[in-house]
């Protein structure tokens, strides 16, 4: 079923037109993803394997998965949103970057 790609798509439009910034899109991404990954850090250690279940059949692990699960079968256009993707962290890694230089002693 494709919940976990219309519900991402969703978000990054709500995103997009509430806050207009491309810096906010980028945030967003590395916010899901991080996200994602917490999800699956928890999913893989945490001693409930009903709750584990539940986050294995309901969300993916990263936003890579998303990319391969709907777009695995289309080599070109699957390289081109991976390599897509890894730009904006590259973005998001000198937003930060910045943003910890600039940051006043305290």
């Amino acid at each position: 079923m494709y919940i976990d790609l219309i519900v991402l798509i969703i978000l990054i439009v709500v995103v997009i037109m509430f806050f207009k910034r491309f810096s906010s899109f980028v945030f967003f991404m590395a916010i899901v993803e991080i996200f994602l990954r917490i999800l699956t850090f928890i999913k893989n250690n945490i001693g409930l394997p009903d709750v584990a279940a539940l986050i294995g059949k309901y969300l993916p692990e990263n936003i890579f998965d998303i990319i391969n699960k709907y777009t695995g079968t289309i080599p070109l256009l699957n390289t081109i949103l991976k390599w897509a993707f890894l730009v904006i962290m590259i973005i998001f890694l000198t937003y930060i970057t910045k943003i910890f230089i600039n940051k006043k002693k305290i």
